[in-house]
């Protein structure tokens, strides 16, 4: 901590997660478990007198005997025997002024495909985006009348990304806008959300081009909590 509002860190890990039983080669055969290696370093910092929080990290993660979809037979796996991500993630958190809230993120990511018998090496990692940014900010009346009543608005951006292991088709970007109206007094909450509120057309994720998952339309949920 170099001076009060700044801090600096480092990590390193190692991880370790067998692959599921149902998961199997064409031939039968289990995987072996999945293995993998990370090293981050970063710096933390606390913006407008500590309203704020914001972290910028670095990062760097290989991992081997990732199990895939396997691109003969979508029933079986094949293992990737070694892929990595290199990138950095900007996180900010915190009340800029008094009842607004804000959560926003980005990152960039050049994950790789580095060893494998199914796929090209050198190719990117299916739904893994270079780009990605997300906003989430709300504002609450602090007083009067309408104290309690608060509004929410939410932007989500997903770069374009690989469809499949072997890169045949790409899943195009993104960009989802959500938003919210709630009340809340004491242990009393009631709440509006809306998802995808311009009702654009796009997939969350693929496995080939018959598995590509469709994102929800525009979504209304209704929500009334009580505390006690």
């Amino acid at each position: 901590q170099p001076i009060e509002a700044l801090a600096l860190y480092a990590s390193y890990s190692q991880s370790f997660q067998p692959n599921t039983l149902s998961a199997t080669t064409v031939n039968g055969e289990f995987l072996e478990p999945e293995r993998g290696e990370q090293f981050e370093v970063g710096v933390k910092a606390n913006l407008l007198e500590g309203r704020l929080a914001a972290t910028l990290s670095f990062f760097d993660i290989s991992q081997t005997n990732v199990a895939a979809t396997d691109p003969a037979n979508a029933n079986f796996v094949v293992p990737i025997g070694r892929q990595s991500s290199q990138g950095m993630e900007l996180e900010v958190t915190g009340e800029i002024l008094p009842g607004w809230n804000i959560l926003a993120g980005f990152s960039l990511i050049d994950a790789v495909i580095e060893e494998s018998s199914a796929f090209p090496n050198g190719a990117g990692v299916r739904n893994v985006p270079d780009t990605a940014a997300n906003l989430w900010t709300t504002y609450e009346i602090q007083s009067g009348d309408l104290a309690g009543l608060g509004f929410g608005l939410g932007l989500y951006y997903v770069g374009a990304r690989p469809g499949d292991g072997a890169n045949t088709f790409t899943l195009d970007d993104y960009l989802r806008t959500d938003a919210a109206v709630y009340y809340r007094q004491d242990d009393f909450r009631l709440g509006l959300n809306v998802r995808n509120l311009f009702d654009v057309t796009y997939f969350e994720s693929g496995v080939d081009r018959r598995g590509a998952v469709p994102g929800d339309p525009f979504t209304v949920i209704g929500s009334i909590s009580i505390s006690f």
